[in-house]
């Protein structure tokens, strides 16, 4: 049987598996990504782009052909049986923002899964030509515990089968990105916890022609015939519609006529018919999640191998992704040498945690969601009210080697959580006064951050403290030089971003120290790309980061950020041993 030797083997190039090799490929850390179809997915079956994850392609700068391809879900629509209808009639009873506005400045957006995972594709292509590739089926998969020991063993055996024949894969690390049927848990005997009700929901991208005012808008509809959600697809004409189908209906009973039957009562007076129909499933409500995440921080389960549950909040693919760019960058520190194996043990940590509270949220969203609620005034409130979690900005990661509220002054950055992802807002970037989203000087590239709100150093005393931090930083006793390579630019493992307060016209660049605009790159020039000013943009206005992010000027603050724009710590400009001691907890010290 052949046998081939790689570091990280992903199983599987769902949303999860490319999204992790996008992070390897940004890092330069080569993969083996396998899967068991015989080329890229050609229909998704999950659409719903949340905020957070328009955000995570901004930060692998992909954001771009996402939003001009997508459609933006802007507004939602609730509609109920109402008493002035004959019959089963509905009405409009609500209508809100499907955003809140000030959560995030990226939109819900609406595109179909196999383009989602097409966009990574390219990306990771792009990055260091990394492929996928098709036509293999795990067999089994195997971790030698004492192997398991030495980090730099391969001690994964995963078999598989290509046109016939056997083949033998030895990997460092595996991801199991498999889905709902996951080869790898079931070979590493683990099992799905939960319930699959009664309840059966069918879906269909259709065509509609129709006199219902509100197709071209998300819409939550609760008929005594049931209850549905249209959710409109990029291309102006493609809806996709989520019908609850009657009590006893059978899943693998279902017929595309029945789809089409159950919605024409629902929509009921409306007259509601079919030109086309893309494509269609039926399904049983079912909310499972593994025992086990993961195997000897080696085998790694992700996205619908460990989570499962309905697809109306829009969570499956988001969650998805979001898991693998949560294990991504920590694979590709572990396989650098920049930081320990007990790094990935986060990952279980804090990903398993947002399974259990997504479990948690969508049995009490598919109840509500119901047409056998009866208070359909709650669900539209309880909608309103997830519009945070829904957009994927809830998630908090408990203390870890990489996260540290304990050792943190949150009051000093008040709205810049612990544990939470790096909120943006707009600020003036000194050198050049272009005005720009805070979060774009933090892209997925794999360095750490540490952003400083340094205040007006136009007075002595906010001066004096960026000097010294910026003299901790770069000495030998600082972070910087202990893990940084002596070959490497300076900012190469940590890049510093300071944002000043105060007249950006009245701020000379001398008066910045050196450490923030390094001599950096292969033409050796200063990078001055690294300061920005909390001020008036010749175009839009003042963005009041300051303010934004809770932060008093004459205080100023630290904050310590993840590669995946994640807030580890929040300090003081002042506390010099805590900013070092928290990177002595999981860095490698570099030769």
């Amino acid at each position: 049987m052949a046998e081939e030797e790689v570091d990280i083997l992903i199983c599987g190039s769902g949303s999860a598996g490319v999204c992790a090799a996008t992070w390897l490929a940004r890092y330069g850390v080569p993969c083996k990504i396998i899967d068991s179809r015989s080329g890229p997915m050609k229909i998704g079956q999950a659409d719903g782009v949340q905020c957070r994850t328009v955000e995570v392609f901004e930060s692998f700068n992909m954001a771009e052909d996402l939003l001009r391809e997508a459609y933006h879900v802007l507004e939602v629509t609730f509609w109920s049986s109402s008493p002035e209808v004959k019959g089963e009639g509905i009405s409009r009873t609500g209508r809100a923002a499907d955003t809140a506005p000030g959560l995030s400045h990226m939109p819900h957006v609406i595109l179909n899964q196999a383009r989602i995972n097409g966009l990574l594709i390219e990306a990771m292509e792009r990055y260091n030509g990394q492929k996928v590739d098709y036509g293999y089926s795990v067999k089994s998969v195997h971790v030698d515990d004492e192997a398991a020991k030495e980090p730099d063993a391969h001690a994964v055996t995963v078999v598989t089968e290509q046109d016939g024949k056997a083949r033998i894969f030895k990997a460092k690390y595996v991801l199991g990105c498999d889905g709902a049927h996951s080869a790898v848990r079931r070979s590493l005997g683990y099992k799905m916890i939960g319930d699959t009700s009664d309840a059966v929901w069918g879906v269909m991208d259709v065509y509609p022609q129709t006199n219902f005012p509100d197709v071209r808008r998300k819409c939550a509809i609760q008929s005594k015939a049931g209850s549905l959600l249209i959710v409109p697809r990029e291309g102006d004409a493609l809806a996709r519609f989520y019908i609850e189908l009657p009590e006893g209906t059978k899943a693998k009973e279902v017929s595309l006529e029945d789809l089409q039957k159950t919605a024409r009562r629902i929509f009921a007076p409306y007259q509601m018919d079919f030109a086309d129909t893309y494509w269609w499933s039926a399904y049983a409500i079912g909310q499972r999640l593994a025992d086990h995440f993961s195997k000897a921080n080696r085998v790694f389960l992700t996205g619908d191998a460990c989570h499962t549950h309905s697809p109306k909040a829009g969570q499956g693919m988001n969650t998805s992704l979001q898991d693998g760019y949560n294990i991504g960058w920590k694979l590709a520190m572990t396989i650098k040498g920049q930081a320990g194996p007990e790094l990935l043990k986060t990952y279980d940590l804090e990903r398993g945690k947002v399974a259990a509270n997504l479990i948690n949220f969508d049995k009490e969203y598919a109840k509500l969601f119901s047409s056998k609620s009866k208070d359909k005034e709650k669900f539209r409130e309880h909608h309103i009210m997830a519009g945070r979690y829904t957009a994927g900005l809830t998630a908090t990661y408990d203390d870890s080697a990489i996260t540290s509220a304990a050792n943190s002054t949150q009051s000093l950055a008040k709205n810049l959580v612990v544990g939470m992802r790096f909120p943006s807002t707009q600020v003036v970037r000194h050198s050049d006064a272009k005005s720009m989203q805070l979060v774009k000087a933090l892209p997925a590239d794999g360095r750490w951050r540490i952003v400083i709100f340094a205040g007006d150093i136009l007075k002595i005393s906010e001066a004096k403290k960026l000097t010294e931090l910026a003299s901790f930083l770069e000495s030998p006793e600082g972070p910087v030089r202990k893990f940084t390579p002596s070959d490497a630019d300076i900012d190469s493992f940590f890049e510093p971003i300071v944002v000043l307060s105060g007249p950006r016209i009245q701020i000379e660049q001398d008066q910045i120290p050196e450490y923030f605009w390094p001599v950096t790159g292969k033409w050796r020039m200063r990078d001055l790309h690294k300061v920005f000013v909390d001020d008036e943009s010749y175009n839009s206005g003042h963005g009041r980061a300051y303010e934004f992010y809770g932060v008093d000027p004459g205080k100023g603050a630290v904050a310590v950020v993840r590669p995946d724009q994640y807030v580890s710590l929040v300090t003081a400009l002042e506390d010099h041993d805590g900013i070092g001691g928290f990177f002595e907890g999981f860095a490698k010290r570099r030769p």
